[in-house]
């Protein structure tokens, strides 16, 4: 069994964040970490690795130099290989050219079953492993709160508002995982070790069959600002009156 995991680089959502001119997120400007919900996906795929010896781990990544972090953490953890699309020529791609890329990258691997997370914390996009499955015209199972081999098939849990829904599809498969699959495990200093010392594949555009990004982003942010601060809002004190106040105030609102 072959899986391979999408791990994703992101600046630090406790530090400030900020823009290049273009419109793009400045990487430069915060500290960077491996999204969390990649590194969930990555204990979801070692769990099965746990269960079974012969199951074996490729990580792959989109992103520039500093991305190689992201996998020797990946590969300290447990993941037996790691894959860098590394190309300033696919820098300012969107979630369709991105899924293009990885879909190609992954292809390569040979993996019976792609685990992502569901969303990433610097896009909250969400689309990405929907349009990898689709690419590579295979089954998808998104926003998993756990996952399940089982021979040929893939089995996983779905909670939402409307309650929990269990989905099967057939391997070959992609699936995303939410934060209910479980935090991820802390490498052992050893591991971190040798790691360091793991070969990392590099691949860049033409070796996927790219000369870039084909096409411009669809859509591009202007500006980012802070939410403004809640106001004091109203307060009533039961004195006797609190009903009919609240009455008038719900009235003035427009609200009944």
């Amino acid at each position: 069994m072959r899986i391979a995991v999408l791990i994703k680089q992101v600046p630090d959502t406790e530090t400030e964040r900020h823009l290049t001119a273009d419109g793009r997120a400045d990487r430069d400007a915060a500290d960077r970490v491996t999204d969390e919900i990649t590194e969930r996906a990555l204990e979801t795929a070692l769990k099965e690795k746990d269960a079974d010896k012969g199951v074996e781990i490729t990580v792959v990544t989109m992103g520039p130099g500093t991305a190689a972090e992201a996998l020797r953490k990946a590969l300290s953890m447990g993941a037996d290989h790691a894959v860098h699309v590394r190309d300033d020529l696919l820098a300012g791609a969107d979630a369709l050219a991105t899924a293009r890329v990885l879909a190609a990258a992954v292809q390569k691997t040979g993996a019976d079953l792609v685990i992502a997370g569901n969303e990433s914390t610097d896009g909250r996009g969400g689309v990405v492993p929907a349009m990898i499955a689709e690419i590579l015209d295979l089954p998808f199972l998104g926003s998993l709160d756990s996952v399940e081999l089982t021979g040929t098939d893939v089995r996983g849990v779905r909670s939402d508002a409307e309650g929990t829904t269990v989905l099967r599809g057939s391997l070959p498969a992609v699936v995303s995982v939410t934060e209910a699959v479980g935090e991820a495990r802390f490498p052992k200093f050893k591991s971190i070790l040798a790691a360091k010392r793991k070969t990392i594949a590099v691949h860049d555009a033409s070796n996927l069959g790219f000369a870039g990004v084909d096409h411009p982003a669809g859509n591009r942010v202007l500006a980012v600002s802070k939410r403004p601060a809640r106001s004091a809002g109203t307060k009533t004190i039961d004195d006797g009156h609190a009903v009919a106040e609240l009455a008038a105030y719900l009235a003035a609102e427009k609200l009944i």
